[in-house]
């Protein structure tokens, strides 16, 4: 599961827009001379083949503007945007006036694979995908603000209301909507302190995902190499790529976190490099000697977070004419002391713990400790506590190059695939949620769920439930390789399923580790599916789904203004009256 926050945190501050003129504007073709040119006819083969490169690459950007242009209106427009950012696989939007976004008109948006309403409106693009769109998104809302009026928009920009549905049986869309309405519950119910105080803690790492990605794969490959005896000389230069950001992620982990809290990201970055600074190997502190490194992490995390609050204390303290002397030397001074003298030392003990403990716990437990961390992390997803696992995760790859935890909380994933396959196979005459799976089940295999959650699995009810079973039979058996000392591991955070193979690690050879974690998303994919196909429906959930549309047009009582829910799963609306279509999905 990629797991989710921002990215970049670009603030929009201007005034609202005009939609339409946005939409026109973002749909105008680009009229660059040179791109003309290099599409151009040319005998020379090296010319045609670079204006074949450049359309090729054109075409692309094209689509990720295209789709920008698309969601742009359904949002609002620019005018209703507070905020731009994105994730591994989201566009995450701050929004003004919730009730100008079209959710039904952006889930039938080619490219959108689902709708999240969180601390912030999150469309589902996709990894890769939304990297590309989000700065196309960005120049499209700072161009219609650019050419917007000063006045705030009236009724007739708004969007048009959405038409009365029509009764029909359980579609995508019901799903869709119930799954909306169990993301809202979910969120009310998470604005508690401490789940938002870990939230801000997942803020700060999130953003060092892209790089552990990359230095993970690099290390792999560089792992490879040495293994094979190729390239020798290379060796060395991908080791000093690999383990560079791995050596000063202390820095970044301060850096962010200043910054999410308030502070002056600089001097979190400041305080945190004490931890890293190679000097400090002559510095005793409770009798032992430090090492450059000692506390990793939460170290960097607590020191930041101490300087955090000694800065906002010397604002309030120190005059205005010397605040910007005294104050930065005051909170680098101070902090980096208790650093040194203290920080460093309870947090390296307690670094040592976690990762003791896990290995502990894999080593003595690992079938019945991967069976409940399979099993549960799709609910601590809905809790929210999944984010303290994040410094976890982070603390494992600093200490032992790689997370143990990760690839078996992946099985999650695998346990949502298999059920979303027997959902398919269950309900033949629904082609609604039948085409909603087809075009989620790609990204679920790549590890990304929330489509099959949110628009499936979740409003049913049943294949939630029988999808976690799959996912605690999946961790389950990574764990029981753990235990028999096969160890498979992450060498990064973020992706998950089929994404996760280019970062697995462990103490055995690649092979070897390699197949453990592909067999194991085999046990969570036929688990899931054989829990969901046998169990996942009742017999009136079935014929509910299962209701043709003229069926149940030709039969169904009179229409009636609410839709009720039955403790098997959802009832459907009663069906339009005889001879009238229902809506498509």
């Amino acid at each position: 599961m990629a797991m989710p926050e921002d990215k970049n945190r670009d603030k929009i501050r201007d005034n609202a827009q005009d939609t339409n003129h946005a939409t026109n504007h973002a749909a105008t073709p680009d009229a660059n001379p040179a791109t003309n040119h290099d599409a151009a006819p040319d005998a020379n083969p090296a010319t045609k083949h670079n204006a074949k490169h450049n359309n090729s690459h054109g075409k692309n950007e094209d689509k990720h503007r295209a789709l920008a242009a698309a969601i742009l209106p359904l949002v609002g427009g620019a005018g209703n945007l507070t905020s731009i950012a994105h994730c591994m696989t989201r566009l995450r939007l701050g929004i003004r006036d919730r009730a100008l976004v079209q959710d039904d008109a952006l889930r039938a948006v080619p490219g959108v694979m689902g709708v999240v309403e969180d601390d912030t409106y999150q469309l589902v693009l996709g990894p890769g995908t939304v990297a590309r769109v989000a700065p196309e998104f960005e120049r499209l809302a700072e161009e219609a603000r650019a050419t917007a009026p000063t006045t705030a928009p009236d009724a007739t920009t708004a969007p048009p209301p959405k038409p009365a549905p029509t009764a029909a049986p359980t579609t995508a869309a019901d799903l869709a909507a119930q799954g909306a309405a169990l993301k809202a519950s979910r969120k009310a119910k998470n604005a508690t302190p401490f789940k938002l105080f870990l939230r801000r803690i997942a803020n700060i790492f999130v953003p060092l995902i892209p790089a552990l990605i990359g230095c993970g794969i690099v290390a792999g490959i560089n792992g490879l190499l040495t293994n094979l005896g190729w390239a020798p000389s290379l060796v060395p230069a991908l080791t000093a790529v690999a383990a560079g950001f791995m050596s000063l992620i202390a820095v970044f982990v301060g850096y962010n976190t200043a910054r999410e809290f308030g502070g002056t990201p600089i001097l979190g970055g400041a305080v945190a490099a004490v931890i890293v600074f190679p000097g400090v190997a002559n510095i005793t502190a409770f009798g032992h000697k430090l090492a450059p490194g000692q506390g990793g992490v939460l170290g960097a995390l607590a020191a930041a977070l101490l300087a955090v609050q000694v800065e906002k204390r010397c604002r309030k303290l120190i005059p205005q004419a010397l605040d910007v002397l005294v104050t930065p030397t005051l909170t680098v001074l101070l902090t980096g002391l208790v650093t040194i003298f203290g920080l460093m030392y309870v947090a390296g003990e307690v670094s040592t713990a976690i990762g003791t403990f896990a290995n502990w716990l894999l080593a003595h437990g690992g079938a019945i400790a991967g069976f409940v961390l399979g099993g549960l992390f799709l609910p601590l997803v809905m809790l929210g506590l999944h984010q303290a696992l994040i410094p976890i995760h982070t603390t494992l790859i600093e200490q032992q190059g790689y997370t143990v935890l990760l690839p078996i909380l992946a099985m999650a994933g695998a346990g949502q695939v298999g059920a979303a396959i027997a959902v398919y196979l269950r309900l033949p005459r629904n082609g609604s949620i039948r085409t909603t799976i087809k075009s989620a089940l790609p990204a679920g295999f790549l590890g990304v769920g929330e489509p099959l959650i949110y628009g499936v699995s979740l409003p049913l009810g049943r294949p939630f439930i029988t999808a976690c079973i799959g996912g605690a039979f999946g961790g389950g058996f990574v764990g029981f390789f753990n235990q028999l000392g096969d160890t498979v591991g992450s060498t990064a955070i973020g992706p998950s399923g089929w994404a996760l193979f280019p970062l697995v690690k462990g103490n055995q050879g690649i092979g070897a580790t390699v197949a453990v974690y592909a067999l194991g998303l085999v046990v969570g994919y036929l688990v899931g599916f054989l829990a969901t196909y046998f169990f996942g429906f009742s017999k009136q959930m079935l014929a509910d789904l299962n209701a043709a549309p003229d069926i149940a047009a030709a039969t169904a009582p009179a229409p009636a203004p609410t839709t009720a829910t039955a403790p098997d799963g959802p009832v459907p609306p009663p069906a339009a009256p005889p001879g009238k279509e229902s809506a498509p999905a």
